[in-house]
């Protein structure tokens, strides 16, 4: 679709003014910032609402009488409420915050270290960050269980037909992502979560990649965990969400002790507070959950169905520029995928191409991403990424090609 038709329908413009950092030079060039998929950018609404807490009400929650603490008490769980909404979530004490997707998958890693048996089986899907997989790893360590991969094909697809053929009645665990952030492949997350519950088997889906294109609804899905980070999605680092099903969340033992996760504490006996706080021990990121709550606010307010139609015509956009390119080769080009592009050109490292990107003014991603097994299986070191967001443009697009273009040159 051409820039100009685009335009009549989605104000790119307009939202760019939002976001102040993308006003600022890199190198001597305008920035052009296609990192989204390890960090979003952070729009002044957002902002403001950081230093109004701050300025205004900075206090602990859930332990004052004094009005400050009341204050920052109601909007923090105000949040939870806003995200219970956006995921609609059943009940808003399904909803952790955490630091993040990491300690949301760690959470419920070590909550199942209590329940797993030696010789049960759990499922990881051969696309993972390595967030969704060194935990499990480390939770067959502990209990003896075995850990079982879904194959992907070429394409960067897992390959459903040995999925079933992998899970049995053994199965107590699958594990995988919405969508991979080094491939940008949305997999058929219903379909493995309706497959995986026949045997009784619980699922966690890692939602980070997925969360800033596509709006899951959790009840709907059936999933058992959902893990989240704000940093993809508009918010402060440092802060994220667990959904998991209040049925779950009761069975599992809390992942850490001390303030604010106990109901009652004597030397003889500790008796644990009910959901959400008994795994949310400590003084948290009381300021980073109501920026979530905002961020949220804010693509809500612009559309996640708007957003994803503009990024798929931005990716649709990229790649046939990319692929016009001789020597390109782009990883992971299934039927479904978000805004992110993986590639190599031949002969040259990723590393090199993205250096001299950065040089005119181009931020993207090179490396195995976190995500080492992928480039195990395409045997490659690594790729380079560029990954897009809703404030991004054609004209960036067309900026970064030529400059793909003239790093092709100069590595020659």
């Amino acid at each position: 679709m051409s820039q100009q038709t685009q335009a009549t329908t989605f104000d790119v413009e307009r939202i760019r003014e939002d976001f102040p950092i993308l006003k600022r030079s890199v190198n001597g060039y305008p920035l052009v910032y296609f990192d989204n998929a390890a960090t979003s950018q952070t729009p002044k609404q957002v902002m403001d609402v950081i230093v109004d807490y701050y300025s205004n009400y900075n206090a602990n929650i859930h332990r004052g009488v004094h009005s400050l603490s009341q204050e920052a008490t109601d909007k923090y769980e105000q949040a939870r409420k806003t995200v219970q909404q956006h995921l609609n979530a059943e009940k808003a004490h399904e909803i952790i915050f955490t630091s993040g997707t990491t300690h949301g998958i760690n959470l419920v890693a070590n909550g199942f270290a209590s329940i797993l048996k030696e010789g049960e089986e759990i499922l990881v899907s051969a696309m993972e960050h390595h967030s969704n997989i060194v935990p499990w790893q480390m939770l067959c360590e502990k209990t003896g269980a075995k850990l079982k991969v879904i194959p992907m094909n070429d394409r960067g697809e897992l390959i459903y037909s040995e999925f079933e053929e992998i899970l049995s009645p053994n199965t107590k665990l699958v594990f995988l992502n919405h969508v991979s952030n080094a491939l940008g492949t949305v997999n058929p997350i219903k379909k493995i979560i309706d497959k995986a519950h026949s045997v009784n088997a619980a699922v966690l889906i890692d939602g980070a990649q997925a969360a800033p294109h596509i709006k899951a609804d959790v009840q709907e899905l059936g999933v058992d965990f959902y893990v989240i980070s704000a940093h993809k999605m508009c918010g402060p680092t440092g802060v994220g969400v667990l959904y998991g099903r209040e049925e779950w969340l009761e069975k599992l033992p809390p992942y850490q002790g001390g303030g604010e996760m106990i109901a009652t504490v004597s030397f003889e006996k500790t008796t644990y507070a009910g959901l959400p706080h008994k795994f949310e021990a400590g003084t948290p990121n009381i300021c980073g959950g109501i920026a979530f709550a905002a961020a949220l606010d804010y693509m809500n307010a612009i559309g996640f169905s708007e957003i994803a139609g503009y990024e798929q015509e931005l990716l649709e956009y990229a790649a046939k520029k990319l692929k016009e390119i001789e020597g390109m080769k782009i990883y992971g080009e299934a039927s479904e995928k978000t805004a992110v592009i993986s590639f190599n050109i031949e002969g040259l490292h990723p590393y090199d191409i993205g250096t001299l990107l950065d040089k005119m003014g181009i931020a993207v991603r090179t490396g195995h991403h976190c995500a080492q097994p992928i480039m195990d299986f395409f045997k490659i070191p690594g790729t380079v990424r560029a990954s897009f967001s809703f404030y991004n443009t054609f004209g960036e697009i067309d900026r970064f090609i030529e400059a793909v273009k003239k790093a092709k040159m100069m590595l020659q």
